[in-house]
């Protein structure tokens, strides 16, 4: 038999039916059949009336019950039952009985909060009521998933699996309606792009079109189609627009979008970059907005350091332009990105050493005084915020040694870059320093002779050295990373850097010369002369 017979609805049977409610919960079968019987006689509305009955005369024991009961309906994971749970006539009383907790003190304030203060606002006004009806819903089902129900990690995997999929076909159903209402997108971007939006609605407008964008583009079955409806609507130049803006929300938003469209669509954002960097009259680029940010951001943190640098690397990596593209037009957007952008990126790193420029201010604003000699940049580098900034900027570059080989080159040689970059190793922020060594070690690892020329010509490795003698006597991250350096070019026998580093600095290494790596590399820096003489003979 499919059915399964209830207990009476009354106050003084309340024990019996909270029992029968529990003791389903480990056979699927009986589940069912009771999730049935609930449905068909209209049980749920009964519980509800009979809560009202208890609150009214402040009947404890039956509130307790109607709880265990409440919670046990919810969980027989059924959609049919979650379909009267969440409805307009029955979600108060729901929740309602689910304030009653027998092991809390006090009575929760869920009523309160889904009725006054959780008011859903219309950011874009919905006409149709019964998709009015679906968001409402979904809603709720979504609080009383986070909100009441105990944290999922303390039962099983996969708890409540039909609530979860419930609240997520409910969800597809509404992105559906509102995608398919030819009218609703346009109007959205109407609106963010309007001078005449206020600064809070446009707030409120990038908060929705950030999750409406996650949620379309994590489903497989609609993504194609909704690219395709945001590419109609000029996506990435209101995207390009929204981040220039002085609210940092909604530059935060606006980042968020376009860092799930290069997840997603990588090849869509390659195009547009590439179609911007062959205009040469277009000063406000996508690409430069980006830099922008991370090298102008006052909180690092907040304005996504790390999703902005892995926008820019995925915007950049050859490997991924190169699906689309052609090595010809690759190598022409190359030429662009270092005649054009790149500036942009090493500023603070290129500043002019006769005259520095000196920060002070605090979290909201920064001040720039002129400051004479090469130890600008290290004031500059002491700001924490600053330090996370140009540790970025590094990161970058590293990147770039590695996948921009010879327009790197020529740009580091020219501009005297590494130079720069190795001032920071001064830094009181560990992060930085190895961020300016790591810069090194990627450049010595292609061990490339123009690189090394530069780097001896310019007698580079004198912070690098400086900065073992200041570690020496410390057993830390950057002392370990200095000496897989030198190891490195021990190992590899770099002959221009080894003999680099013991005709200028053998003395300077004595004081470390219990470090055997140092004593390998005088040995091999004597072999090799050796050998030449050997040869000149």
């Amino acid at each position: 038999s499919c059915w399964m017979d209830l207990p009476a609805c009354e106050l003084r049977r309340l024990g019996e039916i909270a029992d029968l409610v529990t003791s389903v919960r480990l056979s699927r079968v009986h589940k069912e059949k009771l999730a049935l019987a609930l449905k068909n006689e209209g049980y749920i509305p009964k519980l509800i009336q009979l809560f009202q009955v208890c609150e009214s005369v402040k009947n404890t024991e039956g509130l307790h019950l109607l709880f265990d009961i409440m919670r046990g309906i919810l969980y027989l994971d059924k959609t049919i039952l979650f379909e009267v749970m969440f409805s307009d006539e029955c979600i108060l009383g729901v929740v309602g009985c689910l304030e009653y907790d027998p092991c809390s003190t006090q009575p929760g304030w869920h009523r309160e909060f889904l009725s006054k203060t959780a008011m859903l606002q219309e950011v874009i006004p919905v006409g149709d009521p019964e998709l009015r009806q679906k968001i409402r819903q979904i809603f709720r089902a979504q609080y009383v998933q986070a909100i009441i129900l105990p944290n999922p990690s303390e039962f099983e995997e996969g708890f409540l699996p039909t609530l979860a999929s419930f609240i997520s076909s409910g969800k597809e159903d509404i992105l559906h309606a509102l995608q398919k209402d030819e009218e609703f997108l346009p109007e959205v971007f109407e609106q963010l792009t309007n001078e005449a939006t206020a600064g809070q609605q446009r707030c409120e407008l990038m908060k929705f079109f950030k999750e409406f964008c996650a949620f379309s583009l994590m489903s497989p079955k609609t993504r194609d189609e909704f690219l395709q409806t945001l590419a109609k609507l000029r996506i990435l130049p209101t995207l390009e627009m929204l981040m220039g803006m002085d609210d940092l929300q909604v530059q935060s938003s606006a980042t968020d979008i376009l860092s799930n469209l290069v997840e997603f669509s990588p090849v869509m954002v390659q195009e547009f970059v590439m179609q911007e960097a062959r205009q040469n009259d277009n000063d406000t680029q996508l690409i430069i907005e980006i830099i922008e940010q991370m090298t102008c951001s006052p909180d690092p943190e907040f304005g996504g350091q790390n999703q902005l640098m892995e926008i820019l690397c995925t915007l950049i990596d050859p490997e991924k332009i190169l699906v689309t593209a052609s090595n010809l037009e690759l190598f022409e957007f190359l030429d662009i990105f270092y005649d054009r952008y790149i500036h942009f990126l090493t500023a603070p790193l290129l500043a002019d050493t006769s005259e520095e420029w000196h920060e002070i201010g605090n979290d909201n604003f920064n001040i720039f005084f002129p400051l004479k000699g090469l130890t600008a940049l290290i004031f500059l580098a002491d700001n924490y915020q600053t330090a996370e900034i140009l540790a970025s900027i590094l990161e970058l570059l590293s990147f770039c040694v590695e996948r921009h080989k010879y327009h790197m080159k020529i740009y580091i040689i020219k501009n005297d870059l590494l130079r720069r970059a190795l001032l920071l190793m001064k830094s009181k922020h560990t992060f930085l320093a190895l961020c300016s060594l790591r810069f090194l070690r990627r450049i010595i690892g292609l061990k490339d002779e123009l690189y090394n020329h530069y780097i001896t010509k310019g007698n580079l490795f004198e912070p690098v050295v400086n900065a073992m003698l200041d570690n020496r006597n410390r057993c830390n991250l950057l002392k370990s990373a200095l000496m897989e350096l030198f190891e490195f070019i021990q190992k590899e026998d770099i002959q221009l850097l080894i003999a680099n580093i013991v005709e200028n600095f053998s003395d300077a290494l004595e004081s470390v010369k219990y470090i055997h790596t140092f004593q390998g590399l005088k040995t091999k820096y004597e072999q090799e002369k050796d050998q030449q003489n050997q040869k000149r003979n």
